[in-house]
């Protein structure tokens, strides 16, 4: 089963989707957000092109395991992709993915100069690893 995950962001929200055995994450678009409505709509159209059988949604927490503006945030979008796609939804813990991207191109040898940017789709990537992984013997 396909999986699509994603990592909302106040501009950009990352998507990245699993290989059809649901083992191998891979970055597959960027999102400029517009709007949570325009932005479920694209998402879904994308969980139904790829037919995913679930979509990952990336959700933060703070230190003490308490839940940030920023999951908040992912749970309103949640629940506005949930009134345009009926597929199953399950929200992920996110935190740190965006730094674990950056690791990622570091370990790749990527170039100083070409890390600048948004890492989006990379964290996306990173929280459907960590949920395909966490699955992997389920």
């Amino acid at each position: 089963m396909r999986i699509l995950a994603v990592d909302p962001g106040e501009k950009q929200i990352g998507i990245a989707v699993s290989d059809p055995t649901g083992t191998i994450a891979s970055p597959l678009t960027v999102i400029h957000h517009v709007s949570r409505i325009m932005d479920a709509a694209r998402i879904a159209d994308l969980a139904n092109e790829y037919q995913v059988g679930l979509i990952i949604i990336g959700k933060s927490y703070d230190e003490d395991g308490l839940p940030t503006p920023s999951s908040r945030r992912a749970g309103r979008l949640a629940e506005a992709i949930r009134q345009q796609s009926s597929t199953p939804q399950k929200m992920w813990d996110e935190s740190f993915s965006t730094q674990d991207a950056r690791q990622a191109q570091i370990q790749m040898g990527t170039a100083r100069r070409k890390r600048h940017g948004h890492l989006d789709k990379l964290a996306a990537t990173v929280i459907l690893q960590s949920y395909l992984d966490s699955n992997i013997n389920k």
